[in-house]
């Protein structure tokens, strides 16, 4: 798609005032698929230097918003974690084509913030932080969870920067389980459920998208049953929370996240949850 509004691209190693019109340039895959007719510069970030993703001191893992879905596929398989096959999961959640993959970024996918982002999901199941940099350089931290607030909508102010995104040491020790559900073989996801267990914990946390609007977070104390698993995703999301468009009604998306849900309870507490 070309953006025949835009009439600058400028490199985002030099500062200069933001404009309206203006717009971070990651990957582009979203940027260029579609018109954007209230564009007149995009500010890009591809040359900034930032490390894609590292493993930090502490053990907590820091991905950059500059991060594309192939080099996160490639740490994922060479991380030493119990959480680790999860970023492979999330990563081929997307059913994109190697060219998108080689050109995404981590910080698109959230900054776009569509329901069936799979890197919200993977970011928001292992409790991730976003880093953000306003204009004036101040920093602050907001959880992925409350970072996107709704479909296409999210915690970001103007001009405002996504600049990485961090994932805690104590998450990445979790034991994982992952379930996907979509109307097509090789369609958008409807419905992915991921539940996280720490290592000697008598609980678990499940990560809702795809199904809503934007993420929902639980937490369950263990054993936890059937009864007690629906009534506590009843409670949480909303009808209005269910998301309603060509990939699947909202009653089939609340059925398929209750059965998945059920499911992975019952992988890690192995037998808890029927």
């Amino acid at each position: 798609m070309d953006l025949n509004t835009v009439l600058e691209v400028r490199d985002a190693r030099r500062h200069g005032p933001w404009r309206p019109g203006d717009a971070w340039l990651g990957g582009g895959t979203y940027l260029f698929s579609e018109p954007q007719p209230q564009l007149r510069r995009l500010v890009d970030l591809s040359r900034m230097g930032w490390e894609p993703v590292q493993l930090l001191s502490d053990g907590s893992v820091e991905i950059a918003a500059t991060c594309t879905i192939t080099q996160l596929s490639r740490f994922g398989r060479t991380l030493d974690a119990q959480a680790a096959p999860l970023f492979e999961q999330c990563c081929r959640a997307f059913l994109a084509s190697f060219k998108i993959w080689n050109m995404a970024t981590v910080g698109g996918n959230l900054c776009t913030a569509l329901p069936a982002g799979p890197m919200i999901s993977l970011t928001t199941a292992l409790d991730g932080a976003c880093l953000l940099r306003a204009q004036k350089g101040t920093l602050r931290s907001v959880q992925v969870v409350d970072f996107i607030t709704g479909a296409g909508q999210k915690d970001l102010g103007e001009g405002e920067l996504l600049r990485a995104v961090t994932l805690p040491a104590r998450a990445l020790r979790s034991r994982t389980a992952f379930r996907q559900a979509s109307l097509h073989g090789l369609g958008r996801s409807g419905a992915l459920v991921i539940g996280a267990r720490e290592p000697g914990e008598d609980a678990l946390s499940l990560t809702i998208t795809a199904a809503t609007r934007r993420p929902f977070r639980l937490s369950f104390e263990l054993p936890c049953g059937e009864a007690e698993l629906r009534a506590a995703i009843t409670a949480a999301v909303g009808a209005s929370d269910w998301l309603d468009d060509i990939h699947g009604l909202p009653e089939w998306r609340r059925h398929m996240v209750l059965r998945l849900a059920g499911q992975v309870c019952h992988e890690l507490t192995r037998g808890g949850v029927r």
